[in-house]
């Protein structure tokens, strides 16, 4: 069991302040973009298009009043040059 300041800021009850997604090109054309420590995954064709379907996926996936504030879209881009 958690004591003191410690079970305030690890309280269970406390919605999360932030939900970071990773985002990469989709191999079939498009982006994916799914969540860091969530079973949350969605795709669009844009990435403008991606940020409807994040912000719509983190409201189906969390219950009204406790869903993170800000939602922060890390890009990952693989890139090969020749050696």
């Amino acid at each position: 069991m958690v004591e003191g300041w410690q079970s305030i800021i690890s309280g269970s009850d406390m919605p999360e302040t932030e939900i970071i997604f990773s985002v990469q090109e989709s191999p079939e054309g498009g982006y994916e973009a799914r969540a860091l420590g969530y079973d949350i995954f969605t795709q669009a064709e844009s990435m403008e298009d991606l940020r409807e379907m994040v912000r719509d996926a983190v409201r189906c996936h969390f219950e009204e009043g406790s869903s993170p504030a800000v939602i922060r879209l890390h890009t990952v881009k693989d890139e090969v040059i020749p050696a």
